[in-house]
């Protein structure tokens, strides 16, 4: 290895020699060549031949890089990023040279070598002591061979089933509007970053975790996002009786409560009298850390937190694939002076405008001139001849025993849940797109369910603001569409997010470099 000398002998060379001595000429005791005095008695070039102040450093070192993370290894056993000519890579190098120890490092930097070499080179300066307090500055290049070593965290991830923790989230419910919106929620506040796999199952998804801390913290967020409960067990898979350790693999189920907006539910005698004496018979309004209930005979709303629903749990009677398409043939919007308010009454939606409003199933539109007359809280969305999705409770078929007790009066006929917009307009305006942890689904249950839930982040502005939207680049808007032209809602640009992708195809990163070989930038 190749070394350069500095120094400040007017007769040349290249070391530089501090010393105490008086400014007079001598003989070298070596080569008899005129000097300045030194300890040493002698010239540049004989204490290169005699003196190395480098010897005791390794000229050659090895780098252990693991591809999948792109981490490199810190002695003793620590994995860090570091990219190409960082300080952190220089640290890791710095640390790898055992000699330093013995001399004083002056300067460290990298030399530019081809990406692609697994070569790294290092130029160090130090200073060291020789016989009679010469200091003395050399210069010399140490070369680190990168090679590959996978760490354990991706040794974890390679392997099928080494992993410590479990966290098991299922919704056992047929609408998972609920389960899609918990995963938006976990990509945008990036609680899968420290997961060593994902896998789908019937039901939900698996997280595998190698440390408890992480699969606790998991949970944790879980409880604060969507309202479930938390069963958890362990199981033992080794024992050390000489040092008393104990190996466990530990498993969480968290299981989301089973409903989802939209859905229709029956609520207890005890539970309405909580809740501000609603009525029998209310709709999910909004499922968030808790449940948002709304009454669409009086615009009411309530929220049930998630102690207070599983101390007394209910499940839906009616779920959004049960809804029917109705058209409006006529409206009269409730003043909200004209309320009637009862001491003990909850809070009333001011979003929301109530309404006795008559309506005819789309299917029998021409045929049947007797129009059903109920109450419902849409009446600052629905005009006369809009098409309203609703719940056919007087010849649903619903199991519940809660729903037997109640009287044919407390039951209205249809209680409506949304209006309804073309399928086929709200898909051809539809420019934007979400991410999702696993590969979506492909029966047409669950793809149904998913573009219900996208219709929801169109329709209320405060559901798609918890979430990431980002603009889908293989979709241009059509031509025939005027801004305002249409009253199908949609998310505006400004709402959305790049979605940014960065490829490069080996070839053209190769032709860029060749190019800057040949032709350097100054």
């Amino acid at each position: 290895m190749d070394q350069d000398y500095e120094g400040v002998s007017p007769l040349g060379g290249g070391d530089m020699i501090k010393s105490g001595v008086a400014n007079t000429m001598i003989l070298c005791c070596e080569c008899g060549v005129p000097i300045q005095s030194n300890p040493a008695n002698m010239c540049v070039t004989c204490l290169r031949n005699h003196v190395d102040i480098t010897e005791n450093i390794p000229k050659q070192a090895v780098l252990h890089f693991c591809r999948n993370c792109e981490r490199y290894l810190q002695p003793p056993n620590e994995w860090i990023q570091a990219s190409l000519e960082s300080r952190e890579l220089l640290a890791v190098c710095l640390k790898k040279l055992k000699g330093l120890k013995e001399v004083k490092l002056v300067d460290a930097g990298f030399i530019w070598t081809e990406q692609h070499s697994k070569r790294i080179k290092v130029k160090l300066t130090v200073h060291g002591q020789i016989t009679g307090g010469t200091v003395l500055q050399q210069v010399f290049v140490v070369e680190f061979t990168v090679q590959n070593q996978m760490c354990n965290d991706c040794h974890r991830t390679e392997a099928k089933d080494f992993w410590r923790c479990l966290v098991q989230v299922r919704q056992r419910a047929e609408n998972k509007k609920t389960f899609y919106y918990l995963e938006q929620l976990i990509l945008k506040h990036k609680a899968h970053e420290n997961t060593l796999g994902i896998k789908p199952e019937h039901g939900g998804l698996d997280f595998f975790y190698a440390n408890e801390n992480h699969a606790r913290r998991m949970v944790d967020f879980l409880q604060t996002m969507v309202p479930g409960k938390v069963t958890t067990s362990k199981r033992l898979i080794s024992h050390d009786i000489h040092s008393n350790n104990y190996n466990y693999k530990y498993n969480w189920s968290y299981e989301i409560a089973p409903v989802s907006k939209d859905s229709a539910v029956c609520l207890s005698k005890k539970l309405r009298h909580q809740l501000g004496n609603l009525s029998p018979v209310c709709l999910v309004n909004r499922v968030s850390s808790s449940i948002h209930l709304i009454d669409p005979l009086t615009a009411q709303i309530a929220e049930l937190t998630s102690q207070v629903y599983f101390r007394a749990p209910f499940e839906a009677i009616c779920n959004p694939k049960q809804l029917v398409e109705y058209v409006v043939m006529d409206i009269d919007v409730i003043m909200e002076k004209d309320r009637k308010t009862y001491p003990g009454q909850g809070q009333i939606s001011f979003k929301h405008a109530l309404c006795d409003i008559w309506v005819v199933r789309s299917s029998e539109l021409g045929i049947n001139d007797n129009p059903i007359h109920t109450r419902s809280h849409l009446g600052h969305l629905l005009k006369v001849g809009d098409s309203v999705m609703g719940y056919n409770t007087g010849e649903a078929n619903i199991n519940d025993p809660e729903f037997e007790k109640l009287s044919p009066e407390q039951v209205p006929d249809v209680i409506l849940v949304r209006k309804h917009y073309d399928r086929q307009t709200r898909l051809s305006q539809r420019l934007w797109k979400i991410k999702h942890l696993a590969a979506e689904a492909t029966d047409e249950r669950s793809k149904h369910d998913y573009h219900e839930f996208l219709d929801d982040l169109e329709d209320h502005e405060d559901l798609r603001g918890q979430i990431n939207i980002y603009r889908d680049s293989n979709k241009t808007a059509p031509i025939d569409l005027q801004p305002g032209g249409s009253d199908v809602p949609q998310i505006n640009l400004e709402e959305m997010m790049e979605d940014m992708t960065l490829e490069c195809a080996d070839d053209e990163m190769g032709e860029e470099e060749g190019s800057e070989e040949t032709e350097p930038q100054l």
